[in-house]
């Protein structure tokens, strides 16, 4: 399993697994239980998606430490605020049942700045050792130039929409260049790769579907990717990509494919 050392001197594993809309208990039992088995430690939530006792439940079901798991959770919007980020984050940590986070993400910047008030809370968190590193998602340029102007400590990462389909370049080499790692969310644009001709010629290859493809796509750009899935057997396959490397010339047709736009919401518009 490829990592990436955070600015923040933490190491994430680069491929994890997405929890969102993953809910029901059962579910998400087997599907944390399936992918330790198969070699996942990176496990990506949010507050707003409402899984934070399931997924606790299921960690303590695994014969894993809690120190060889890579978990992150994010704050909702209406939660920005100084004062909020503490009450928050304790009640985060006790829905699932750890001492800390890993990450702690911003989820959305929002309309207004009250996320610079969100930042400094999240600043003393991390300074206090009570999270390994903060970042942010769905942060623009304008949003990233707002912290860089007012705050010592940069985010780890930022978690963006990014897929062979919409990729803004400008912004990932905006944060790379600060040295935010970039983190990729609806990496599969919601199944969409899956049939697209360039991806499947190209799995065809190497004997892997076209979510292996792009999956292996985001790896090699240095992109993080946690895909979301409850199916064993797709959790499985997800994580299969390490066997096979893409040609400079098929990584670059993969990258041509960035002509669709957005399929979630603009963060520049998102409340």
């Amino acid at each position: 399993m490829l990592s990436k050392t955070l600015n923040q001197g933490n190491k994430i594993p680069m491929l994890g697994l997405g929890t969102y809309r993953l809910t029901e208990e059962k579910q998400v039992a087997e599907a944390i239980q399936t992918a330790v088995e198969v070699g996942y430690r990176h496990f990506d939530t949010a507050d707003i998606y409402g899984n934070h006792r399931q997924l606790a439940k299921a960690f303590k079901s695994i014969d894993i430490p809690r120190q060889e798991l890579f978990i992150t959770s994010k704050i909702w919007n209406t939660d920005h605020g100084y004062n909020n980020v503490f009450r928050v984050y304790d009640r985060i940590l006790n829905e699932l049942e750890t001492e800390y986070l890993d990450l702690f993400l911003i989820h959305w910047p929002g309309l207004s700045k009250s996320y610079l008030d969100t930042w400094q809370a999240m600043i003393e968190l991390w300074e206090k050792g009570r999270v390994k590193s903060i970042g942010v998602s769905n942060f623009l340029i304008n949003n990233i130039k707002d912290i860089e102007n007012n705050f010592k400590v940069l985010p780890a990462v930022n978690q963006i929409e990014l897929h062979p389909f919409f990729v803004d370049w400008d912004l990932v080499k905006y944060c790379t260049d600060l040295g935010i790692a970039i983190e990729a969310w609806s990496p599969i644009a919601k199944g969409q790769v899956a049939n697209h001709p360039t991806i499947v010629n190209i799995g065809q290859k190497y004997d892997k579907t076209a979510v292996q493809v792009t999956l292996r796509w985001h790896i090699q750009h240095g992109f993080i990717v946690f895909p979301k899935s409850g199916t064993p057997e797709r959790i499985k396959q997800n994580f299969d990509i390490w066997d096979f490397e893409l040609t400079d010339n098929e990584m670059k047709q993969i990258d041509k494919l960035n002509k669709s736009g957005r399929i979630g919401p603009d963060p520049a518009q998102f409340f």
